[in-house]
Formats: structure tokens, C-alpha cells, sequence
């Protein structure tokens, strides 16, 4: 099954987005969890008409926090394992855009143990510009984890996320490159 217009949501009008990470996993450093942010964004897009640039103070379009239990969004968090982050579509409102991730789990960047941090913020970031589940084969925005999906740098998005955020956003037409630096396991 590929990709079908019934699982898009209305985006943003592309062009420049700011990020923010509001608080951090215990299990990661503060540099390494922004790191594994920012590149989970520049999965995005790299393949669309979108880019990103990390803001620490003021408003932010995609804001990132890790949080447990219930946080006052009406979707509780259930502690480890089960329910490892949600987001918030785009639209109108101080929800939109919004990306919370369960304090309560081992974030963790490509190993077999814990949760893969990456993984979960590319999925999740895909909810916040729009796009929602995805039955394809290989999908990011299939409904549930699918561990690790290898170096931050050099992930690229399925075809089917491919052609779900391009539908939102029109193709890449900067041709930029961003160089990823190789991030240590803490």
C-alpha cells in the first residue's frame, strides 16, 4: 500500500521553521538530544521545501519537550514502554506544532537497547507538519515503533513519507546540504 492523500493533514505554507527544545531526556546529553533533533528535521526537510533553524529562547514552530504523565494536553503519558511520544498538527492554536516525548523512557541513539531517540522525533516530527499514520512498507509514520533506523546522517525518509510530505510542501528546490557531525553514544 503507498502513499494516499486521506492521510494528510493541512501543513504549514513551507519556507523557514523554528525549533526548540523546551527540556531534555535524562539519558542523553543536552548537545546530543538537540543534535538528534535537528537532524530528525533535516530528515524532513532535506526531501521538501521546509528548513529549520534551532531557536533556545522566544516562540518556536516545533517545540520539543519531555515530559511524563499527565502534562495538561489531555493525552497522558503511561511510563516506559507503550506510548513513547506524540505531536501536535499544524494549525491554529498554542498546541500546534507541539512535540512531547515520555520522560519515563531509556531515550537512547542507535543500540539495540532503550529508545531510539531519532526514530521516534522523525515520526513525531512528521505529525507536526502534517502527515499522519501510514500503513506502507518501511513508513516512519507507521503506527508503532520500529526501533532503530540506523546513523542520523545518513537516514534517508522512505518513498512513501517522501511523498507525503512533498504533497504538503512541494520538493526540495534549495538543493541544500547540511553537514551532520557524527554523534557519540552517551
Amino acid at each position: 500500500m503507498g502513499f494516499s492523500r486521506d492521510r494528510l493533514f493541512i501543513g504549514w505554507s513551507p519556507g523557514i521553521f523554528s525549533s526548540r527544545v523546551d527540556s531534555f531526556p535524562v539519558s542523553l546529553s543536552q548537545e546530543s538530544t538537540r543534535q538528534l533533533i535537528g537532524s530528525a528535521l533535516y530528515a524532513w526537510s532535506r526531501e521538501s521545501n521546509l528548513d529549520f533553524k534551532e531557536t533556545r529562547t522566544g516562540d518556536a514552530d516545533i517545540r520539543v519537550s519531555f515530559v511524563e504523565g499527565s502534562h495538561g494536553d489531555g493525552y497522558p503519558f503511561d511510563g516506559p514502554g507503550g506510548t513513547l511520544g506524540h505531536a501536535f498538527f499544524p494549525g491554529v492554536g498554542s498546541s500546534a506544532g507541539a512535540t512531547h516525548m515520555d520522560a519515563d523512557e531509556s531515550w537512547t541513539y542507535n543500540v539495540a537497547e532503550g529508545t531510539d531517540l531519532f526514530a521516534v522525533a522523525v515520526h513525531e516530527f512528521g505529525h507536526s507538519l502534517g502527515l499522519s499514520h501510514s500503513s506502507a512498507e518501511n513508513s516512519i509514520m507507521k503506527p508503532y515503533y520500529q526501533g532503530t533506523v540506523g546513523e542520523h546522517q545518513r537516514y534517508k525518509l522512505p518513498p512513501d513519507d517522501v511523498q507525503g510530505i512533498q504533497a504538503l510542501y512541494g520538493e526540495d528546490r534549495l538543493h541544500r546540504w547540511t553537514p551532520l557531525t557524527t554523534l557519540t553514544h552517551t
